[in-house]
């Protein structure tokens, strides 16, 4: 075969992928209006069937996730809550005393009870736990204990370790720095040289990689993003770099690729869609770089702060952030996206990566994050109603906004942030 007509692997599954979305959104254009509408309509109740019976009980296929138990609850519930819709009694109670036997007595949560402590499944436990609301929920956090966790966690570089011995990474730093931000017990110790190792994973391309000299990629570009804001210090990064790396990660189906060359895949429709939430309440055009930071305070992009934000600064940082305006539209295409979501990711019950995949409970959650995302992404501040324009199919598909540092629906954040603010949180 000769070169000129040799194709990578990569190119072949591409092409494959093109041909699969296309044929569904020519098979789409050939239909009356009124089977258009029904084809682009959120089916809220065949996918709450598929969650909830998912909380109860799961095949034994699910064995191989035994240590990520914890997010399979907060993929679950906080499907549910964008959907508008709440648990029944029974399994908030069962899903919060599940998530308390995962706490282990020196703090954190482990994949299951009994398991090492990990800092993905903490966040996973904390934010499924902040998403069931109410006392016995949140009172049920021992954050004292969630903070010694953080602190041996924390390495001397910045970063953290996901677990005891564990990798470190961004993922790590956003997980820990999240979680302590939402239960209002982040403080300068446990920001200490975090922004420094974001940086360091800030690649050539924009983007941000798991760990320095590693490849851009969507996930970790959104935690690193996320950390920046959380801490006060996301003036610090080339945002002009990582917004031209973001918005050319929209391929041509109209999904997003969570790296260069990759196939698109629709659990990007929140890493990705998050990100540009994100950076559409950081940039506020022409008001210069300092509007990047949440109290208009330029850090240094040469060296480390001598002096950090203090401790009230960055405990009103996720308030004070979801309260900004956005004061402009969204960064990519944000109907091709909704209409990946809709009908190349949706079944009936649940959602996929892609044509030819089976659904699952990550990608469900993600792809109505990313759904949620791109539908208030033209109002302007956190008050402000979906505008109609901004939905694709009927304005029943309007899903619950998010806070998008966190991925939580807003008002479980509200709640929880009251909760711990106050004096008996």
């Amino acid at each position: 075969m000769s070169m000129g007509s040799s194709l990578t692997v990569t190119e072949v599954e591409q092409r494959k992928l093109e041909s699969q979305v296309f044929h569904i959104y020519h098979l789409f254009t050939d239909l009356p209006h009124n089977a258009q509408t029904v084809m682009l309509e959120l089916q809220r109740d065949m996918h709450i069937e598929f969650l909830t019976r998912g909380l109860r009980q799961l095949a034994p296929s699910f064995a191989v996730l035994d240590a990520s138990r914890p997010w399979l609850c907060y993929w679950i519930l906080h499907s549910v809550a964008l959907l508008g819709e709440y648990v029944d009694a029974e399994l908030e109670n069962n899903a919060i005393d599940f998530l308390t036997r995962c706490q282990d007595p020196n703090g954190g949560y482990g994949g299951g009870p009994g398991q090492m402590p990990h800092l993905a499944t903490t966040y996973a436990a904390v934010n499924s736990l902040v998403t069931l609301g109410g006392q016995r929920s949140l009172s049920s956090i021992n954050r004292g204990k969630i903070y010694s966790f953080l602190l041996q966690m924390k390495d001397a570089c910045g970063g953290f370790r996901m677990h005891d011995g564990g990798e470190i990474d961004v993922r790590a730093c956003y997980t820990a720095i999240s979680v302590a931000s939402i239960l209002n017990i982040l403080d300068d110790v446990l920001v200490h040289n975090v922004g420094n190792y974001i940086l360091s994973c800030q690649t050539y391309e924009g983007g941000i990689a798991g760990e320095p000299g590693s490849e851009a990629h969507g996930g970790y570009t959104f935690c690193g993003l996320s950390t920046m804001i959380l801490i006060n210090e996301a003036n610090r990064l080339d945002l002009a770099g990582l917004t031209d790396w973001m918005v050319f990660r929209q391929g041509l189906e109209g999904g997003f690729q969570g790296r260069t060359n990759k196939l698109v895949d629709g659990c990007y429709s929140f890493w990705q869609g998050g990100v540009s939430a994100l950076i559409q309440r950081l940039h506020v055009p022409g008001a210069g770089e300092d509007n990047c930071s949440i109290y208009g305070t330029k850090n240094s992009g040469e060296e480390e702060q001598k002096y950090g934000p203090d401790r009230a600064t960055l405990l009103s940082v996720g308030s004070n952030f979801i309260r900004r305006s956005t004061q402009m539209g969204p960064l990519f295409h944000d109907i091709a996206l909704q209409q990946y979501i809709l009908l190349c990711s949706q079944v009936e019950g649940g959602f996929r990566d892609k044509p030819g995949k089976q659904r699952d409970h990550y990608h469900t959650c993600y792809c109505l994050s990313g759904l949620s995302a791109c539908q208030y992404s033209y109002s302007d501040d956190a008050d402000s109603p979906a505008s109609p324009r901004a939905i694709l199919g009927p304005y029943s598909n309007l899903l619950e906004p998010i806070h998008p540092l966190y991925n939580v629906v807003l008002e479980r954040y509200n709640e929880a942030h009251q909760f711990f603010s106050s004096s008996n949180g």
